[in-house]
């Protein structure tokens, strides 16, 4: 079932890095090949992630997908939504600011980024402190 965005800033564009356009590409040459396999099974559903004869991908399918592939990695259980988590932290952790991750994440108030993520930010303060030691030799 498609639903409209919660809100206006869920409607933007996002800059995709070259590693991610790159798989997309490699995404698309593979669902073109299945296009052309279904032949006239193919229902256009104008998904970019789709079933092999184009129908809506269905979520209890997706998330058994993304379960195997954690256990396959050696990877704790997690549930899909957290990997947007996961790719915020990151971004934190390696000095981008609070608003970056609030514009990428399309968060209406840099408040709302904060609360989630303000134990990152925390952290980064204990490395910054680290950092003053060894510069001033403490």
């Amino acid at each position: 079932m498609l639903l409209e965005p919660k809100t206006d800033r869920s409607r933007r564009t996002v800059v995709l890095p070259d590693v991610v356009i790159a798989a997309l590409r490699a995404h698309r040459t593979r669902q073109r090949m299945e296009r052309l396999v279904a032949g006239s099974r193919w229902k256009d559903s104008g998904h970019v992630f789709a079933t092999t004869i184009g129908t809506p991908l269905e979520a209890a399918v997706v998330t058994r997908a993304f379960q195997q592939s954690l256990g396959r990695a050696g990877l704790p259980r997690s549930r899909f939504h957290d990997l947007r988590h996961s790719a915020a932290t990151f971004l934190l952790a390696e000095g981008f600011t609070l608003e970056d991750v609030k514009n990428l994440l399309g968060h209406s108030s840099i408040v709302l980024t904060s609360n989630t993520y303000g134990h990152v930010l925390e952290q980064r303060q204990q490395q910054v402190a680290r950092g003053m030691d060894a510069v001033l030799g403490g």
